[in-house]
């Protein structure tokens, strides 16, 4: 039966009672994350319970940590990590503040109170005599200041131009020491003896990891709950028995969080669109439920298949191949070309995520396909051509999701992808014309830049220029009034996908003056525009264009839909 030893303890007693021994940060562990502001709030939570209840001898809850004894005696904190850390620098800054004063008798009393808390002290003399044995060490895989935060226990020193956590968090803690032995000099030494004997952690102390990752998936630290990714994390560690399997899983995990934060996307969401992958492959096409729940079903039976990091990681290689635009390195099977990248720019702009998950579904299937690229362009178009046309009949997410599910499981099962949409045509090219104001709009259009035959290039980061400029000025245009034009100035006629820097030294200028500037642009559409034959933009060249956008976005359809 697994044992947990539950008490109550003081600052000063929990650090202090580590001689010999230290708290370790496990290298599976997310890095240190507490910010300044974090930290601001810690000290003005402190500052104001010492100044107030302190006083009429109260207590402070800071909250718990959950740790396990390990093979060495050492506790490995599972959860807590983040409140601890701050502890640590902020009895280092306190330390600092007493070395920098005269010894009186309060001060070395002080001293001799606060160093056991951070360091091995002698038994005899009571003294510290080697600073380097702290008592806390952080293993932790993904996090590359360690040394800092190790070297600032130690010296009591930072580098002002490093920007890390520890170094950031360490220098605020002694600004505010130094701020408030400016401003009550006669309560500092108070506050430290405050800080020490009346704040209370509740430490969990586990015998074995299993009980201690157990509590942890149920418990968040103060101020920073734990993600999704987080809890998987740990449960993921758990599984491998052995040392070396374990730190091989924390090296996977680190890249993992590399490639992610690269690709400006959060583990949660790659363990989102994996989900969908086993959704597929066990035939589910119920309501999708939450994250953590859905990889909690069983006792988390889900993590333990044991081709889920690889596929994940090759997941996540995948989509930030997508998000960045660069194929990725080494032995990864797989290039996107301009088609295909052109479709998934398209997709970006759609309103909603669901493409992401019978995306994700489709590579995991096929990607060791020989004619992968090709296959993912035609199945592209054909996602597209759908969610598109059906938001312009119903935008909503519900409509999509059932079709999405049933497409997941046709991937899965080699079976061919139908997206069937039974739509009058006439209505849907009525419809189109409506959606000028709609969220699709921006991906409409974008769209049709890239129908453009001569478009063999991306698109780069764009505004939606109004040809006809949506901002009147005080100018004749050719007889056309304000209340004329109304009407006609987000017509789908009267824009196009410009690139910023050109739509901003375009302006809000006569469309004669503008075209000098579209001559510029990398963007087919555009050209065209600067190339028109006319140096007039009005009510029949917005109607002309939007009766060809109809066609050109309504031909895509038919192609795609049949």
């Amino acid at each position: 039966m697994a044992e947990l030893s539950v008490s109550r303890k003081t600052i000063g007693k929990l650090l202090g009672d580590m001689q010999g021994r230290m708290f370790i940060i496990p290298d599976f562990q997310r890095p240190y994350k507490w910010d300044e502001e974090k930290c601001e709030t810690l000290w003005n939570d402190i500052e104001n319970f010492a100044l107030t209840e302190a006083k009429a001898g109260a207590e402070y809850f800071l909250g718990t940590i959950v740790s396990y004894i390990n093979a060495r005696k050492n506790q490995e904190v599972i959860d807590g990590q983040q409140r601890l850390t701050s502890f640590f620098l902020l009895l280092r800054a306190f330390y600092k503040k007493l070395e920098g004063m005269p010894e009186d008798e309060d001060v070395i009393g002080l001293k001799n109170q606060v160093a056991p808390c951070i360091w091995d002290i002698n038994p005899i003399s009571q003294k510290v005599t080697d600073k380097t044995v702290i008592h806390i060490q952080s293993q932790v895989a993904t996090e590359e200041d360690n040394e800092v935060f190790h070297g600032i226990l130690q010296s009591g020193e930072t580098d002002d131009s490093r920007s890390d956590n520890y170094s950031i968090n360490y220098r605020f803690f002694k600004k505010c020491c130094d701020n408030y032995a400016t401003e009550h000099p006669m309560q500092w030494k108070q506050l430290c003896i405050t800080i020490l004997q009346q704040c209370i952690i509740l430490p969990i102390e586990c015998d074995t990891p299993e009980t201690a990752l157990t509590i942890f998936s149920t418990l968040n630290d103060r101020g920073m709950p734990l993600s999704d990714s987080d809890i998987f994390k740990a449960q993921l560690y758990r599984n491998f028995e052995h040392e070396e399997d374990r730190r091989n899983f924390t090296e996977d995990w680190k890249v993992l969080t590399q490639v992610c934060a690269g690709a400006f996307m959060d583990i949660d969401d790659v363990f989102r669109y994996y989900s969908h992958v086993i959704r597929a492959r066990n035939g589910d096409r119920s309501k999708e439920i939450g994250l953590r729940r859905f990889y909690a079903h069983d006792s988390y039976a889900r993590l333990k298949a044991p081709e889920l990091m690889e596929e994940v990681m090759s997941l996540a290689d995948f989509w930030s191949a997508v998000n960045t635009g660069e194929d990725p390195d080494g032995d990864t099977p797989f290039t996107l070309s301009f088609n295909s990248r052109k479709y998934f720019h398209c997709l970006v702009n759609y309103p909603n995520e669901y493409w992401k998950y019978i995306t994700s579904v489709f590579f995991l299937k096929n990607r060791g396909s020989n004619s992968f690229d090709d296959d993912l362009v035609e199945f592209l178009a054909n996602l597209v051509a759908f969610l598109f046309a059906k938001f312009i009949e119903k935008p909503s997410v519900n409509a999509i999701k059932d079709d999405i599910y049933s497409g997941n499981i046709a991937i899965q099962n080699n079976s061919e992808i139908v997206f069937r949409y039974a739509y009058v045509e006439e209505n849907l090219s009525e419809w189109i014309v409506d959606y000028y104001r709609s969220k699709i709009a921006r991906a409409l259009l974008l769209l049709h830049a890239y129908l453009n035959p001569e478009q063999t290039s991306l698109i780069p980061r764009f505004d939606i220029e109004h040809i006809f400029p949506k901002r009147w000025q005080d100018t004749n245009y050719n007889g056309w009034n304000i209340e004329d034009a109304w009407d006609y100035l987000d017509r789908f006629g009267n824009k196009v996908v410009l690139e910023r820097k050109i739509n901003i030294q375009a302006g809000n200028g006569y469309f004669g003056v503008k075209q000098a500037r579209y001559i510029s642009s990398s963007i087919a559409s555009v050209i065209d525009l600067a190339n028109y034959p006319k140096p007039d933009w009005l009510k029949e060249d917005i109607e002309l264009r939007e009766e060809q956008f109809v066609r050109d976005i309504m031909g895509f359809f038919r192609e795609y839909l049949g």
